[in-house]
């Protein structure tokens, strides 16, 4: 029997279908194999009907190659079919009259001989036949490598949860409501699943994800939420990776960097630190990150990793301590949908190594639904559907809702979980319903209103599936009752001693904050009002009173600048990094205080850079006393104002955490601190003169002024010139007592997610 080999295009190459399609019919012609002209051998001699071998992705490729004009010689462009397309092809009786498909005639083990190419036996041999995962496409950024992650022992998660609602209280300016969130949510995911939360804007998906992974308060809450049947512990946060919505990373620190610095934060204290960064070094590897792992992560005014790869690295932050149950929350806003679907088959992967994964989507394409095991459809806080996602469409057509056009699947969800039914068959029992007891409901257009749908969904949820459903959350979980204890054994263990968090915490800050401190609008702005003192107080003479005055001025700008200057930096250090604090303390990754002390202490070496420098260009210029002995101890005394003022800037940003409030207040208190520095006013009345007493800048004023004028006078503008260690004490209790009261602001705060 003959095959007629379908007509090509001139100057076409030969698609993989087509080419298998002929070397089918040259196997049938000569089954048991050919030589070519040059002697090589065109076929293996196998039988068709048994051993057969498989063709591996990676010849096919190859043999794509080899068939391109590009290698062959030939002029066109080279066009390849879709793979949807290539499991079309059927070839009819062949031989046995048994209908072969395209994947059977990749998998007779056959080799090729056109353009000159053979395929060695080995690589038969070694193959493997196509699969599924050809359909996906490759995400560019990723590269060609698909992550295989590593099946590493971990403790199996079952997680349920049944007739779980919650409420939050409402307060007004008499009174206060409350307002249902959730209301009577029933689920279950097992290891190996990923399971989405997919609903409208405001259905409830974050606040059940937060109930789920343990970031809201069990006060609040009722139903019940197990993990191996017991109930949640706060040590099980060492097993669960919460990926929240904005990624929230430092921006100028590179991936390799982020990675390393969570892996020595966050694994356990068993591995040493080249363990630790072999394992960041993996999960760069498994997520695709090698191309961009010298890049600095970037954000709002930095350039830094594309939207795909800046999300990759959040869901590696989590990845990276091996967590059982891994949590993520809209993982695909905000990318394309072949970025999406790369994102999602990363899940896929991690979910396959033995992991529980759980996923909140906003409005997934087909292709992405698909990839879902269970699907939880949420509406106003309502279950409106709960299980395979492969069965969601069946479900709702069962009660009478179906689409009325071909759209996607996700599109039809989110469509009647927001009670719109354009294109959307509605069931008669609904219809009835409007036209006899809700006409005042009953839209102008004649159909049920998104109220009237919202309540059949949930109705018919609850009379047909529901039941059934919580019948399935009663049956144990596959563990024995080793297994299950093990979840209640767990006790809270940190990733680093504290020394050793403290060090990783300093050098985290030092790397991230020397790209702001070293600016080059801040060393100008230093270095431009340095000049410009140095122009006006040029080589000043302090022998006379008019001189000295004038020289009493400029110390007293210098206390001022330099307590004004360090306020406004550190107001903002806490507020900003606040996200950054909530997600790093929910996770357990260090103790508040180590980080508390290496944010203080991380910017001192770069708080003395540019106020020496400052120093350098003012001391000489204006002719202050050209000593080693005056010089270093007025610096010493400038550094001590720099730290106080500091701390005081960092209590107001700890207190408030509001970028517009600490800053009123910053404003207010220096100005205040100014006005009672001892050089705008000499005589203060006695009710209000204790404020001078906390003005960093009058304690810094008169140090100067002993330390420049000790051995030339008794007393300058009425202030007593002797030894100043009460001006130092007093600076001393400044830079513990402003940095205590932050210590302890800190320690009020509650962590939000």
């Amino acid at each position: 029997m003959s095959i007629e080999k379908p007509p090509l295009a001139s100057g076409l190459a030969r698609t993989r279908s087509e080419q298998l399609y002929e070397t089918l019919a040259a196997a049938i012609k000569s089954p048991f194999g050919s030589m070519d002209a040059n002697g090589v051998p065109a076929t293996a001699p196998a039988a068709i009907g048994g051993g057969r071998e498989t063709l591996s992705r990676k010849s096919s490729r190859r043999l794509m190659m080899s068939a391109s004009p590009g290698r062959s010689g030939g002029a066109g462009t080279h066009i390849r079919k879709s793979r949807s397309a290539q499991l079309k092809l059927e070839l009819e009786e062949v031989s046995s009259g048994a209908a072969l498909s395209r994947a059977s005639s990749a998998s007779l083990g056959l080799s090729f001989s056109f353009t000159g190419f053979a395929m060695p036996p080995e690589e038969i041999s070694d193959s493997k036949p196509f699969s599924d995962d050809e359909m996906i496409p490759e995400d560019n950024e990723a590269g060609n490598k698909k992550p295989k992650f590593q099946a590493e022992p971990t403790l199996p998660i079952f997680l349920k949860f049944k007739e779980v609602t919650y409420k939050v209280v409402i307060k007004k300016l008499t009174s206060s409501e409350n307002k249902e969130i959730l209301s009577g949510i029933n689920g279950s995911v097992s290891p190996g699943e990923v399971l989405a939360l997919m609903g409208p804007s405001g259905s409830g998906k974050t606040t059940l994800l937060s109930l789920l992974g343990g970031r809201i308060s069990q006060s609040a809450t009722g139903g019940s939420v197990t993990y191996n049947d017991k109930p949640y512990s706060k040590y099980l946060k060492s097993k669960i990776g919460f990926v929240t919505q904005d990624d929230v990373l430092f921006p100028h620190l590179t991936v390799k960097e982020t990675l390393t610095y969570a892996a020595r934060l966050r694994l356990p204290k068993t591995l040493t630190r080249e363990q630790k960064e072999q394992r960041a070094i993996e999960v760069i590897q498994e997520l695709g990150l090698e191309r961009c792992q010298d890049t600095m992560i970037g954000g709002a005014f930095v350039r830094g990793v594309s939207g795909g790869e800046r999300k990759r690295v959040s869901i590696g932050n989590e990845i990276i301590i091996n967590p059982s149950l891994l949590l993520l929350d809209e993982p695909t806003s905000g990318l394309d949908s072949t970025t999406a679907l790369r994102t999602i088959q990363i899940l896929h992967d991690i979910a396959e190594a033995g992991k529980t994964v759980i996923t909140t989507i906003h409005q997934p394409s087909s292709r992405l639904f698909h990839r879902f095991d269970k699907l939880i459809l949420l509406g106003r806080g309502n279950l409106l559907y709960f299980g395979k996602s492969s069965e969601a469409l069946v479900y709702f057509s069962s009660i009478g809702c179906s689409p009325l056009i071909t759209m996607n699947p996700a599109e039809f969800l989110l469509d009647l979980a927001n009670g719109n039914i354009n294109d959307i068959s509605v069931p008669s029992e609904l219809e009835d319903r409007v036209q006899v007891g809700n006409s005042g409901r009953e839209s102008q257009t004649g159909k049920p209103s998104p109220t009237d749908v919202h309540e059949y969904l949930v109705e018919a949820y609850e009379t047909r599936v529901a039941e059934q459903e919580k019948k399935k959350l009663t049956d144990p979980v596959p563990l024995d009752e080793e297994a299950k204890a093990k979840i209640l054994r767990l006790k809270r263990q940190w990733g680093a001693s504290w020394w050793e968090q403290y060090c990783i915490l300093f050098s985290r800050g030092l790397k991230e904050r020397r790209h702001e401190y070293f600016s080059w609008l801040r060393v100008t702005q230093v270095l431009s009002t340095a000049v410009i003192l140095g122009l006006l107080w040029w080589q000043s003479d302090i022998r006379t009173p008019r001189g000295l005055q004038d020289q009493a001025g400029l110390l007293f700008f210098i206390a001022v600048f330099w307590g004004f200057f360090p306020v406004f930096t550190a107001i903002f250090a806490f507020p900003q990094e606040r996200a950054m604090l909530n997600k790093e303390r929910a996770a357990d990754m260090y103790r508040l205080s180590a980080y508390f002390l290496a944010r203080t202490t991380s910017d001192l070496p770069l708080d003395f850079i540019l106020p020496s420098l400052f120093l350098l260009v003012v001391y000489f210029m204006t002719g202050l006393r050209l000593s080693p002995y005056p010089f270093f101890l007025s610096m010493l005394t400038v550094f001590l104002c720099i730290i106080a003022s500091q701390g005081l800037g960092l209590a107001i940003g700890a207190i408030l955490m509001d970028l517009k409030k600490a800053t009123t207040l910053a404003s207010v208190t220096v100005m205040t601190f100014m006005l009672a520095g001892g050089f705008f006013v000499k005589k203060v009345p006695v009710f209000i003169s204790w404020i001078r007493y906390l003005s960093f800048n009058y304690h810094t004023y008169k140090l100067l002024l002993k330390v420049q004028y000790k051995d030339f006078a008794q007393s300058i503008n009425g202030m007593r010139i002797d030894n100043g260690l009460t001006e130092v004490v007093a600076l001393v209790v400044m830079i513990f007592g402003y940095r205590l009261l932050a210590y302890l602001s800190l320690r009020q705060m509650k962590i939000t997610t």
